[in-house]
């Protein structure tokens, strides 16, 4: 007979989540994340991101179940049939972005990004950025409130809020977004090739102060910043049948 995985149950913050991680211990069985078969996720979106960072060393791909809001990047929460759940899930393997991030005091940041990397404004004027892609200036001046690089994964998340385009999950893009351009004022942003390199450089950083963000890992007062895919990592999350992110991606855009 075949043995059930061995399951490691990891819980956000919030009551609920505890809750349902204590629930489905006792029931499943717990192991440390480092002897899982698998690694369940209980909570929302944020907390579906900071574990996939968290576990991004090791084996076991990802299975959440929502215990959050959204829970965009989870399936529905049961107590029930779990096992047969995992037994029949398919799986998404993801790439995400590199963030390399120089600030005022030429000190350099890296991260890595499953949704998006964002600049924002700062300060109470709007950011002016140049962008240059594959080292050729593309544009000379964004004038905006912040601009965005996204996977397709996270396309429906900020990108989306922000106008820009759901890309479909087996896509090789990227797309580039911007958020309340002012000049160029009907300027929407543009789909790059997954290759892409992708650089802001801040203008008059003094006068219009400029960060960046990883999915929520945030670095103050950048000068530049560099983003590309990162197909060297790997991220694999679990989805219940027909509720995969393909299918996620293609819904939203009927809703």
């Amino acid at each position: 007979m075949r043995q059930p995985p061995k399951i490691h149950f990891a819980a956000s913050r919030a009551e609920i989540a505890e809750t349902a991680q204590r629930v489905l211990a006792a029931r499943y069985g717990h192991v440390p994340e480092d002897e899982a078969d698998v690694i369940v996720a209980l909570g929302g979106d944020g907390f579906m991101l900071q574990t996939l960072h968290g576990t991004q060393h090791l084996p076991a791909p990802v299975y959440g179940m929502n215990r959050g809001t959204i829970g965009f990047l989870m399936n529905e929460y049961s107590e029930n049939d779990l096992l047969d759940r995992l037994a029949a899930a398919e799986e998404e393997v993801i790439n995400p972005l590199s963030m390399r991030a120089e600030t005022r005091d030429s000190k350099i940041h890296e991260a890595l990004a499953i949704n998006e990397v964002s600049l924002l404004r700062a300060g109470p004027q709007a950011a002016k950025l140049r962008i240059t892609v594959d080292g050729r200036v593309r544009m000379d001046e964004l004038v905006c409130d912040g601009a965005l690089v996204s996977t397709p994964a996270g396309s429906t998340a900020y990108n989306y809020s922000a106008h820009g385009p759901i890309l479909p999950i087996g896509s090789d893009v990227l797309a580039l977004t911007a958020m309340s351009a002012f000049r160029p004022r009907r300027w929407r942003g543009a789909l790059l090739p997954k290759t892409a390199q992708v650089r802001f450089d801040v203008i008059e950083i003094d006068k219009r102060p400029v960060m960046a963000d990883a999915d929520s890992r945030s670095v103050r007062d950048v000068v530049s910043v560099e983003i590309k895919s990162e197909p060297s990592v790997e991220h694999r999350i679990l989805f219940d049948p027909g509720h995969g992110l393909e299918e996620r991606l293609i819904q939203e855009q009927f809703v």
